[in-house]
Protein backbone atom coordinates (compact mmCIF):
# COMPACT_ATOMS: atom_id res chain seq x y z
CA UNK A 1 0.00 0.00 0.00
CA UNK A 2 1.49 3.59 -1.22
CA UNK A 3 1.72 5.92 2.02
CA UNK A 4 3.89 8.95 2.43
CA UNK A 5 4.60 11.63 5.07
CA UNK A 6 2.92 15.05 4.83
CA UNK A 7 4.62 18.02 5.90
CA UNK A 8 3.05 21.34 7.30
CA UNK A 9 3.59 24.29 5.51
CA UNK A 10 1.89 26.67 7.91
CA UNK A 11 -0.43 27.32 10.29
CA UNK A 12 -3.59 29.12 10.69
CA UNK A 13 -4.72 32.17 13.56
CA UNK A 14 -7.74 33.65 14.30
CA UNK A 15 -10.20 33.81 17.60
CA UNK A 16 -11.61 31.23 16.75
CA UNK A 17 -10.44 28.65 19.56
CA UNK A 18 -12.59 25.90 20.30
CA UNK A 19 -14.86 23.87 18.37
CA UNK A 20 -17.90 25.15 19.26
CA UNK A 21 -18.72 28.19 17.36
CA UNK A 22 -16.44 27.44 14.75
CA UNK A 23 -18.27 27.38 10.96
CA UNK A 24 -19.39 24.37 9.46
CA UNK A 25 -18.66 25.25 6.56
CA UNK A 26 -16.27 27.98 4.83
CA UNK A 27 -17.68 31.55 3.38
CA UNK A 28 -20.40 31.37 5.98
CA UNK A 29 -18.85 34.26 8.00
CA UNK A 30 -16.00 37.23 7.41
CA UNK A 31 -13.59 36.22 10.24
CA UNK A 32 -10.19 36.92 9.22
CA UNK A 33 -7.88 34.85 9.83
CA UNK A 34 -3.43 34.73 9.16
CA UNK A 35 -2.13 31.75 7.80
CA UNK A 36 1.77 32.21 8.92
CA UNK A 37 3.99 30.29 7.07
CA UNK A 38 6.83 28.05 8.43
CA UNK A 39 10.45 29.47 7.03
CA UNK A 40 10.97 26.99 4.46
CA UNK A 41 7.73 27.76 2.56
CA UNK A 42 8.00 31.70 3.75
CA UNK A 43 9.78 32.93 0.39
CA UNK A 44 7.99 35.67 -1.35
CA UNK A 45 8.90 33.89 -4.85
CA UNK A 46 6.05 30.63 -3.27
CA UNK A 47 3.32 33.31 -3.55
CA UNK A 48 4.58 34.70 -7.32
CA UNK A 49 1.33 35.16 -8.97
CA UNK A 50 -1.30 34.02 -6.26
CA UNK A 51 -2.61 37.95 -5.94
CA UNK A 52 -3.93 37.34 -9.19
CA UNK A 53 -6.79 35.22 -7.56
CA UNK A 54 -9.81 36.16 -5.15
CA UNK A 55 -9.77 32.70 -3.49
CA UNK A 56 -7.63 30.01 -2.46
CA UNK A 57 -7.96 26.15 -1.72
CA UNK A 58 -6.77 25.14 2.31
CA UNK A 59 -5.95 21.94 2.96
CA UNK A 60 -5.49 21.35 6.23
CA UNK A 61 -5.31 18.75 9.44
CA UNK A 62 -8.03 17.92 12.11
CA UNK A 63 -5.84 18.23 14.38
CA UNK A 64 -7.96 17.80 17.40
CA UNK A 65 -8.74 14.45 16.32
CA UNK A 66 -7.52 11.58 17.79
CA UNK A 67 -5.76 9.42 15.51
CA UNK A 68 -6.90 5.66 15.23
CA UNK A 69 -11.06 7.34 15.17
CA UNK A 70 -11.59 6.21 11.66
CA UNK A 71 -15.40 4.38 11.30
CA UNK A 72 -17.25 3.76 8.13
CA UNK A 73 -20.07 5.28 9.33
CA UNK A 74 -20.95 8.44 10.80
CA UNK A 75 -23.30 10.40 12.56
CA UNK A 76 -23.72 13.68 11.34
CA UNK A 77 -24.95 16.32 13.66
CA UNK A 78 -27.01 18.28 11.21
CA UNK A 79 -29.07 14.79 11.15
CA UNK A 80 -29.57 15.01 15.27
CA UNK A 81 -27.13 12.82 15.74
CA UNK A 82 -29.24 9.52 15.15
CA UNK A 83 -28.76 8.45 11.15
CA UNK A 84 -25.51 6.77 9.86
CA UNK A 85 -24.22 7.82 6.50
CA UNK A 86 -20.67 6.47 5.24
CA UNK A 87 -17.34 8.52 5.82
CA UNK A 88 -17.29 9.50 2.57
CA UNK A 89 -20.60 10.92 2.31
CA UNK A 90 -20.10 12.99 4.94
CA UNK A 91 -17.39 16.00 6.05
CA UNK A 92 -16.70 14.45 9.72
CA UNK A 93 -13.26 14.98 10.72
CA UNK A 94 -13.27 11.65 11.87
CA UNK A 95 -11.72 10.35 8.20
CA UNK A 96 -8.76 7.88 7.82
CA UNK A 97 -6.65 10.89 6.77
CA UNK A 98 -7.89 13.43 8.69
CA UNK A 99 -7.67 15.84 6.24
CA UNK A 100 -9.97 19.05 5.89
CA UNK A 101 -10.77 20.99 2.58
CA UNK A 102 -12.34 24.61 2.82
CA UNK A 103 -11.90 27.42 0.31
CA UNK A 104 -11.55 31.34 1.56
CA UNK A 105 -11.07 34.72 0.06
CA UNK A 106 -7.80 36.11 -0.25
CA UNK A 107 -7.52 39.70 1.23
CA UNK A 108 -3.83 40.32 1.48
CA UNK A 109 -0.13 38.66 0.90
CA UNK A 110 2.45 39.64 3.55
CA UNK A 111 6.27 38.55 4.01
CA UNK A 112 5.39 34.79 5.72
CA UNK A 113 1.72 35.59 5.81
CA UNK A 114 -1.55 35.22 3.67
CA UNK A 115 -4.55 36.95 5.30
CA UNK A 116 -8.10 35.23 4.37
CA UNK A 117 -11.33 35.66 5.14
CA UNK A 118 -14.21 33.08 5.74
CA UNK A 119 -12.55 30.01 6.96
CA UNK A 120 -14.01 27.61 8.81
CA UNK A 121 -10.84 26.49 10.34
CA UNK A 122 -9.90 26.52 14.63
CA UNK A 123 -7.05 28.67 15.93
CA UNK A 124 -3.58 26.67 15.45
CA UNK A 125 -5.12 24.00 12.73
CA UNK A 126 -1.82 23.02 10.71
CA UNK A 127 -1.60 23.90 7.14
CA UNK A 128 -0.42 21.47 4.69
CA UNK A 129 -0.90 22.97 1.10
CA UNK A 130 -2.82 26.13 -1.09
CA UNK A 131 -3.93 26.29 -4.09
CA UNK A 132 -5.91 28.87 -6.27
CA UNK A 133 -9.49 28.54 -6.51
CA UNK A 134 -10.48 28.47 -10.76
CA UNK A 135 -14.04 29.19 -11.04
CA UNK A 136 -14.49 27.96 -14.52
CA UNK A 137 -13.20 23.98 -13.41
CA UNK A 138 -13.89 24.15 -9.57
CA UNK A 139 -17.92 26.08 -9.16
CA UNK A 140 -20.28 23.82 -10.32
CA UNK A 141 -24.00 25.45 -10.11
CA UNK A 142 -25.77 22.31 -11.06
CA UNK A 143 -24.27 20.18 -8.36
CA UNK A 144 -26.90 18.54 -5.80
CA UNK A 145 -26.80 19.00 -2.16
CA UNK A 146 -27.46 15.28 -1.34
CA UNK A 147 -28.86 14.70 1.90
CA UNK A 148 -27.75 18.27 3.16
CA UNK A 149 -30.02 20.19 1.36
CA UNK A 150 -32.97 19.00 3.86
CA UNK A 151 -30.70 19.73 6.46
CA UNK A 152 -30.19 23.51 5.90
CA UNK A 153 -31.55 25.91 8.78
CA UNK A 154 -32.31 29.51 8.72
CA UNK A 155 -29.93 32.36 10.17
CA UNK A 156 -31.02 33.08 13.26
CA UNK A 157 -31.72 37.09 14.24
CA UNK A 158 -29.55 37.78 16.94
CA UNK A 159 -30.41 39.94 19.95
CA UNK A 160 -27.68 41.88 21.99
CA UNK A 161 -28.73 44.55 24.94
CA UNK A 162 -26.51 47.46 23.78
CA UNK A 163 -25.17 47.81 27.46
CA UNK A 164 -23.96 44.01 26.43
CA UNK A 165 -22.80 44.91 23.11
CA UNK A 166 -20.58 47.76 24.18
CA UNK A 167 -18.51 45.09 26.04
CA UNK A 168 -16.67 43.90 23.01
CA UNK A 169 -14.85 45.68 20.20
CA UNK A 170 -17.16 46.49 17.34
CA UNK A 171 -15.14 44.82 14.77
CA UNK A 172 -15.36 41.15 16.86
CA UNK A 173 -18.77 41.72 17.37
CA UNK A 174 -19.97 42.07 13.96
CA UNK A 175 -18.42 38.46 13.20
CA UNK A 176 -19.57 37.07 16.39
CA UNK A 177 -23.10 37.93 15.67
CA UNK A 178 -22.08 36.17 12.40
CA UNK A 179 -21.15 32.90 14.01
CA UNK A 180 -24.22 33.12 16.19
CA UNK A 181 -26.30 33.61 13.24
CA UNK A 182 -25.75 30.31 11.85
CA UNK A 183 -26.73 28.66 15.19
CA UNK A 184 -23.91 26.84 17.00
CA UNK A 185 -26.04 24.56 18.85
CA UNK A 186 -25.74 20.63 18.01
CA UNK A 187 -28.41 19.91 15.49
CA UNK A 188 -30.46 18.13 18.25
CA UNK A 189 -30.58 20.04 20.94
CA UNK A 190 -33.45 22.70 20.66
CA UNK A 191 -34.23 23.61 24.33
CA UNK A 192 -35.03 27.06 24.38
CA UNK A 193 -34.69 27.24 28.54
CA UNK A 194 -30.60 26.09 28.05
CA UNK A 195 -28.16 28.52 28.15
CA UNK A 196 -24.79 28.32 25.79
CA UNK A 197 -21.05 29.43 26.46
CA UNK A 198 -18.92 29.51 23.42
CA UNK A 199 -15.20 30.72 23.46
CA UNK A 200 -14.60 33.95 20.66
CA UNK A 201 -11.48 36.41 20.59
CA UNK A 202 -11.02 35.83 24.11
CA UNK A 203 -14.49 36.53 25.26
CA UNK A 204 -16.91 34.15 26.58
CA UNK A 205 -20.40 34.37 25.04
CA UNK A 206 -23.90 33.01 26.26
CA UNK A 207 -26.68 32.86 25.01
CA UNK A 208 -29.77 30.80 24.69
CA UNK A 209 -32.18 30.56 21.46
CA UNK A 210 -35.82 30.99 20.67
CA UNK A 211 -36.34 30.28 17.51
CA UNK A 212 -35.77 31.87 15.22
CA UNK A 213 -33.93 34.56 17.37
CA UNK A 214 -30.62 34.18 19.84
CA UNK A 215 -30.71 36.28 22.63
CA UNK A 216 -26.96 37.17 24.15
CA UNK A 217 -27.39 37.13 27.68
CA UNK A 218 -23.56 38.06 28.73
CA UNK A 219 -20.46 38.24 26.97
CA UNK A 220 -17.24 38.16 29.45
CA UNK A 221 -13.57 38.93 29.26
CA UNK A 222 -11.13 36.26 29.70
CA UNK A 223 -8.73 36.12 31.96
Amino acid sequence: MFSYTIRQIAQIHNDLIEKFGTPRQSGLTSIRSEIVFEDEFSDLNCFRGLEDFSHIWLIWGFSQVPEDTFSPTVRPPRLGGNVRKGVFATRSPFRPNRLGLSVVRLEEIKPGMLVVSGADLMDGTPIFDIKPYIPYADSIPEASNGWALATTSGILDVVIPQNIADTIPNEKLDVLIELLAQDPRPQYQSNAERIYTMSYGGFEVSFYVENPKLYITKIVKRN
